[in-house]
């Protein structure tokens, strides 16, 4: 049995999504938290969703009701060891689906996996083989793979006279050239099923240009929008939807790392909805696009930035 820091209840598990370990809950008050079914096989869990912090508005409380609607199903989440990665492979989990979690250390990817109920396969998605790996584990796990998302990403903020040859490439070869291989990689058995969701993890910079990020980042999201334009065309036939979701400036340990509480507040102030967005918000739409009710949805870039494109 394990604690909350926050509102005391004790579970075998306690599970906060977000950067802060202080939540929200359905009433957006810390003392109603309830412990609640857990992530497919009923395990007892105290669960918090949100994120707060002084002074920053968050998204609205959610239910911990979760359709089952991915029974059955099986997952491959890229770079999972939080944020978005993780949020939208424990919201796949909650609704039934199996999930394996890449996570580059071996250590991490264990302990996640340990800490969400799903199978971990380690390995840096730039390094040769490991896609191709990524997938065959996998499959050798769950006997198949439905839904593909990749997320794991190269984010570093150096600006353009400071930018090497190295790192750029770099940006590349995560961003891009990965989640190429691992379409490869993932494609064949999907076309033998007849059935397949593809999700990648594009970005506001690839639909302009970064706000944190560097041109690197920028020129390889705008790239991955491409790549996924291209493969919807030739995989809808298959039964195989190819969609990108393109988030704005989400609350997530990266994006605090890359700049002050002050610098967000201000950022959040000029949005339409004026407020950072959560990582269940990009979770939800993540797992909209690789249901069965997107099926007519492929090509796609998916926006969640509260209103940033438009600004």
């Amino acid at each position: 049995m394990v604690g909350c820091g926050v509102c005391k209840l004790t579970g075998p598990a306690v599970w906060h999504l977000g950067y802060r370990d202080i939540a929200v809950t359905t009433a957006g008050a810390r003392s109603e938290c309830q412990p609640v079914s857990g992530h497919g096989n009923s395990t007892h869990a105290v669960r918090h969703w949100g994120v707060y912090s002084p002074g920053l508005t968050i998204g609205a409380a959610v239910s911990q009701e979760s359709p089952q609607d991915f029974a059955g199903r099986v997952a491959l989440v890229t770079g999972a060891s939080r944020g978005l990665g993780r949020a939208a492979a424990l919201r796949l989990i909650e609704r039934g689906a199996q999930v394996a979690i890449n996570v580059r250390d071996e250590a991490r990817a264990a302990a996640v996996a340990a800490e969400i109920g799903a199978f971990p396969v380690a390995g840096d998605v730039a390094a040769e083989g490991i896609p191709e790996r990524l997938v065959a584990a996998t499959v050798e796990r769950f006997g198949r793979l439905d839904i593909l998302v990749n997320n794991a990403a190269f984010a570093n903020g150096t600006r353009f006279l400071d930018l090497s040859a190295e790192e750029w490439r770099r940006a590349l070869e995560i961003n891009m050239t990965a989640p190429f291989l691992l379409m490869k990689a993932a494609v064949p058995g999907m076309k033998a099923r007849g059935y397949g969701r593809i999700i990648n993890i594009s970005s506001t910079a690839g639909r302009m240009v970064s706000t944190l990020g560097g041109s690197h980042y920028t020129a390889s999201k705008t790239g991955l929008l491409g790549l996924t334009r291209a493969a919807a065309k030739e995989l809808g036939k298959h039964g195989i939807t190819v969609n990108a979701v393109c988030p704005g400036m989400i609350d997530t340990e990266l994006t605090r790392e890359n700049a002050t509480i002050d610098r967000l507040e201000q950022y959040a102030r000029g949005y339409p909805v004026p407020r950072l967005g959560t990582a269940r918000e990009v979770a939800d739409l993540i797992c909209f696009a690789a249901s069965e009710a997107a099926g007519y949805i492929t090509g796609a870039s998916l926006d969640i930035n509260g209103g940033d494109l438009m600004m």
